[in-house]
């Protein structure tokens, strides 16, 4: 439940601090006072989003703190799926910057809005004035229906079949209106594939028939050099080893009476022994050269192959072209197996729809059964809430096919008068009428869903006298197993309040300020006076006042 709010430079609020209590709570004021102000500043906590014209100090920042107790409400799996340190005590955080920026904290540890927003679904209810329209919304009714049969839990989860029924579905539409160009796209990329599989292509397979090629092609002028190289070696007559030969002989000679002689004589062996391997080598390449016409024709044709195929294919490099034979393999391999695909699909769609049509029946089968105790127990209160004549009907009307929400949708049908047949709610009933019809089901939604709290912003608004009565006396009942707030006019529902706050306006020179103060005895009988007479709180409404607090 909710046990603080602490609000800084919200709106006309430059700073305000308010504790909570258990049962129900009322929030009084003179109308434009800012109470509904308070409602907004939750909101930010809540998660909803904001901007800076929040802000009442644009060189401040706004900060929304609303700190609960949430123990026993079984929120540990959702502080887990979120990554977040679960706690009985639990502070939401909102901050608004001057810049705009919006920060949001659960417990100091920073979190996404949506995060900020599931779990303060969780925690409370808020009902804002213009709520009276979701009478007419056909969600809204069937989750109170769904809620009132304990079917909340099955309902969470016909809607998650339903969303992966439609993604299974697209998927099977999409393939199957695709089927037609697949089909297309298979005998085209085959083609291709099989041209490209035909031409066996290898990585590294261009630069070597490009070497080959140029070998080939050269081969008469490479085999040239070559005989020259070794005859200049090793030939006969003056050749060079023959020449290095004399020299180092020469040098034998005198190494003996010379040192130095013989240091040289060890250098032109080495020259000797290199100009060997040299002449061996230059002899073993000419011969691995030779003069094949066939094999040039072969390697000029294959080579034709390769840039023909990179021309088509706009590839720059053999690497690209077989990137691209891949690639090709791929959407034929995929393209190939589209029936067997679109039947996988299938399959996958109609069993996704019977986990939907088997929830769905089990959801309606709930929905009818409560059905009919829902609407008495909704005419119950009615009655009780000065409409003898009232009658409240739940209408279920099935649909041809599921839909988001299960096989039926739902219409709340009403009449406040015994002569006339009920019609559809939200056609046919008053201000006054609406707020007490929602009144009932929010008790039931509240009472069913076990929210920690929930808030009502004049609920009671179109009423008065005995009914007001009444209505207070519903809201002192709800606030005996909730936490209930509520914003008020009516003295009459404001003197079942345990606490009592008021809200009033401070007015300076230079600004307007919205201010919270938690009445005592004697102040709340002012102000529930003040309520029954005006703006001149007569003895008469301050004894009427005390009647209304004594009989509380």
């Amino acid at each position: 439940m909710l046990r603080r709010l602490t609000v800084k430079n919200y709106a006309i609020i430059r700073e305000l601090d308010m504790g909570f209590g258990d049962g129900f709570t009322v929030i009084t004021g003179e109308t434009g006072a800012g109470k509904s102000i308070l409602l907004g500043a939750l909101a930010l906590a809540l998660g909803e989003r904001a901007d800076t014209s929040v802000l009442l100090s644009q060189d401040e920042k706004c900060i929304v703190e609303a700190d609960f107790n949430v123990g026993g409400y079984e929120l540990e799996a959702l502080f887990d799926e979120n990554g977040l340190d679960y706690d009985d005590e639990l502070i939401l955080r909102r901050e608004i910057t001057p810049a705009g920026k919006s920060r949001a904290f659960i417990n100091d540890t920073p979190v996404t809005l949506n995060v900020m927003k599931e779990l303060g679904a969780r925690l409370i209810d808020v009902h804002s004035q213009h709520q009276t329209l979701l009478l007419g919304n056909s969600m809204f009714q069937l989750r109170v229906i769904d809620a009132y049969a304990g079917a909340a839990s099955l309902s969470a989860q016909y809607r998650d079949a339903w969303t992966r029924y439609l993604r299974a579905r697209r998927a099977y539409d999409d393939a199957a209106g695709d089927a037609e160009r697949t089909r297309a796209d298979f005998d085209y990329y085959s083609h291709q594939l099989e041209e490209l599989q035909a031409a066996r292509l290898t990585e590294g397979e261009q630069e070597t028939l490009e070497q080959e090629q140029e070998r080939l092609t050269n081969a008469g002028e490479i085999k040239e050099a070559l005989n020259s190289v070794t005859t200049a070696l090793s030939g006969e007559g003056a050749s060079a080893i023959t020449l290095l030969r004399t020299v180092r002989n020469s040098l034998a000679k005198i190494s003996g009476w010379l040192p130095e002689a013989a240091v040289l004589e060890q250098r032109v062996e080495a020259q000797l022994i290199d100009l060997n391997d040299i002449s061996y080598e230059a002899e073993k390449l000419n011969s691995n050269i030779s003069d094949d016409p066939g094999r040039l024709e072969y390697v000029t044709a294959r080579l034709d192959t390769i840039w023909s195929l990179m021309q088509k294919h706009r590839c720059r490099d053999l690497g690209e072209l077989l990137s691209l034979q891949e690639r090709i393999a791929e959407k034929v391999s995929l393209s190939s197996g589209v029936d067997e695909r679109i039947t996988d699909l299938r399959k996958s769609t109609d069993e996704a729809y019977a986990v939907v049509a088997d929830l769905a029946g089990r959801l309606s089968a709930a929905r009818r059964e409560a059905a009919v105790p829902l609407t008495r127990e909704i005419t119950a209160m009615l009655k009780k809430l000065g409409m003898p004549h009232a009658r409240f009907e739940t209408e279920l009307i099935p649909s041809d096919m599921p839909g988001p929400s299960g096989s039926e949708r739902a219409e709340f049908m009403f009449s406040a008068n015994r002569q006339v047949e009920p019609e559809e709610l939200s056609r046919c009933a008053s201000g006054g009428e609406l707020s007490r019809v929602m009144l009932c089901l929010k008790s039931v939604l509240a009472s069913s869903t076990g929210l920690p709290a929930i808030i009502f912003d004049e609920i009671d608004s179109g009423v008065s006298g005995e009914v007001a009565s009444m209505v207070g006396d519903i809201l002192e009942e709800m606030g005996r197993s909730m936490q209930v707030i509520n914003i008020t006019h009516l003295p009459q529902v404001a003197s079942r309040g345990t606490l009592h706050y008021h809200v009033f306006k401070e007015e300076s020179d230079h600004s307007t300020i919205t201010r919270v103060r938690l009445l005592k005895s004697g102040e709340r009988v002012q102000e529930i006076a003040r309520l029954l007479s005006g703006s001149t709180v007569t003895e008469a409404a301050v004894r009427n006042a005390r009647e209304l607090l004594g009989s509380k």
